[in-house]
């Protein structure tokens, strides 16, 4: 069918500023209105104090659970932007939520944050029984280097709620990411909002790279620091830079977004993003990496006509009404390289996807990079 984007009445409160406002908070709830929210969640440019706007936020909504994180750019209502806070609020008359902070990363303990996640979905469940869809959203510091081990962690205790969610940003400069929950700033943390709902939702998650017949095995690595010293029994680099065919000693970004490797897991293929060369020419990962893994080199499709295509695909049967995206950095520097930006956020804007750019998502029990997570939402009373 073809989608009738111009009847949809969002079901989720959206609103944006720039960050040269005054008062930014207050700007973005006049402008959100006064429904009573079950969730605020704020995506936070790196160019305004991450404190004041959480502080702010914690003054004019006491009653609600406010969470924040810092982007690497913000998706709003013309697509990819940047110097936003943009805010997404969750009415009380349709969602059921309960937000956790997940504190000291570097010391996750599985089992007693697994136990605490499970009574916490169930006393959402009970309180929210006419409430048939949910899901969960997890936002987490995108410099910790846990996101493989929290998430594969928390999944299991979620039982029938699908996960999604990012690693917080800081722009290009990656330095200092941030997450918030009800006015505490967390450092080295995470937090998970749990959800109901009275709508359909679906989570999702969609990249447009095509393994190639090309591999290569990590034959020496720091696992811990996410570091690959040696490819085929070479220095790690220089190798990865033969194989694509580039100058080891102009490797970058760019690079790395046009040229990525992805792993097999299960049936399917999952980016292992490179976010850096050190000093030392071994590579730095956006993710898990290990000694063995055979990484496969992946082949970029037209971004903006995959994205519309799958955007098609979720409006199939019925038409989304909004649609909350974390779109990785690195998908954001592709389109910066191959002049696509404006055609991805024409995409982004039509369908109503709100969100922000990130360090890294998180899919189920999974952490991948160079992939876009999200929630599509679908109005009860929808024809099916």
């Amino acid at each position: 069918m073809t989608a009738d984007l111009s009847c949809r009445e969002s079901l989720l409160c959206r609103a944006q500023v720039r960050c040269s406002t005054t008062h930014p908070v207050e700007a973005l709830r006049e402008d959100l209105g006064d429904r009573p929210l079950s969730l605020l969640a704020l995506f936070v440019t790196p160019q305004i104090s991450f404190d004041a706007v959480v502080q702010e936020a914690e003054r004019l909504y006491p009653d609600t659970d406010v969470v924040a994180c810092t982007t690497a750019g913000e998706i709003g209502q013309d697509g990819y932007d940047e110097g936003l806070i943009v805010a997404v609020g969750f009415p009380q008359s349709d969602f059921a939520s309960t937000s956790l902070a997940i504190r000291d990363l570097d010391q996750f303990q599985a089992a007693f944050e697994m136990d605490r996640i499970a009574q916490e979905r169930v006393a959402l469940l009970e309180r929210s029984a006419d409430m048939e869809a949910g899901f969960a959203f997890l936002m987490i510091d995108g410099l910790s280097l846990r996101e493989d081990t929290v998430t594969a962690s928390i999944s299991p205790a979620l039982r029938d709620m699908p996960l999604f969610g990012a690693s917080a940003g800081d722009g290009a400069a990656f330095q200092n990411t941030l997450v918030a929950l009800n006015g505490q700033i967390l450092t080295n943390g995470a937090v998970l909002n749990m959800i109901r709902s009275r709508h359909r939702t679906e989570v999702f998650s969609l990249n447009h790279l095509i393994p190639t017949e090309t591999q290569m095995v990590v034959t020496d690595a720091d696992p811990e620091r996410r570091i690959v010293k040696s490819i085929n029994a070479e220095p790690a680099a220089r190798e990865y830079a033969r194989i694509v065919g580039k100058d080891p000693d102009q490797l970058d970004r760019f690079t790395f977004a046009s040229h990525p490797v992805v792993v097999r897991i299960g049936g399917d293929h999952h980016v292992r993003a490179i976010q850096q060369v050190n000093e030392a020419g071994e590579l730095v990962f956006f993710s898990a990496i290990d000694e063995g893994m055979v990484l496969t080199v992946a082949e970029p499709q037209n971004m903006a006509a995959h994205l519309r295509a799958k955007m098609a695909m979720l409006s199939e049967k019925t038409m989304f009404t909004d649609i909350i995206g974390c779109d990785c950095i690195l998908r954001r520097i592709e389109a910066e390289q191959t002049q696509m930006t404006r055609e991805l956020s024409q995409v982004l804007s039509e369908y109503n996807v709100t969100g922000f750019s990130t360090y890294g998502e998180q899919i189920g029990p999974l952490h991948v990079n160079q992939t876009m997570t999200g929630v599509a939402f679908y109005r009860k009373d929808a024809a099916n």
